[in-house]
């Protein structure tokens, strides 16, 4: 049997296990953007590069306010999430050039939502051969560029 280690997945167990309270709402009480993978905040959302992304470029847009329910999003505040998603998409065909994208939203556990009371927009930038058999086989992704890199690239994007 081969064994492929993946120490640094031990952080996000870790993390998920001893984190009280929302991890959205303490980073965006906080100074430290850079810090916290923060890309920009806007009037209503934030946008937060995955501290454990999927593919290279998987940010989040995300409300401020704390809410599970889609339905409670004021229409000012849904209008600012779906606008950033649009321009989070366009900076990062600037930055990384992917061929595809997933956008969507996990509402509830019973859908996957890794936090379930703070709801949140993923945008996962996607290439041909991104999901071969490292992810069906071995469970495990390969993620080829440093967070460093995918936040700096972005955020020369946004300018």
């Amino acid at each position: 049997m081969n064994r492929i280690w993946a120490s640094w997945r031990n952080q996000y167990i870790k993390n998920i296990s001893r984190q009280e309270g929302c991890f959205f709402c303490t980073m965006i009480q906080e100074t430290e953007d850079e810090k916290n993978l923060i890309l920009g905040r806007f009037h209503h959302v934030f946008i937060v590069l995955n501290k454990f992304p999927y593919t290279n470029g998987h940010l989040m847009v995300v409300p401020y306010l704390h809410m599970a329910n889609l339905c409670q999003l004021s229409p000012e505040a849904n209008a600012e999430l779906i606008m950033m998603t649009k321009n989070a998409v366009e900076w990062l065909k600037d930055a990384l050039h992917p061929e595809g994208f997933n956008i969507g939203m996990n509402l509830g556990k019973a859908a996957g939502a890794g936090l379930e009371d703070h709801l949140h927009m993923h945008i996962v930038p996607r290439w041909t051969g991104d999901s071969n058999f490292m992810s069906t086989l071995a469970e495990t992704r390969v993620i080829s560029e440093s967070l460093r890199d995918s936040y700096n690239g972005i955020k020369k994007a946004m300018k």
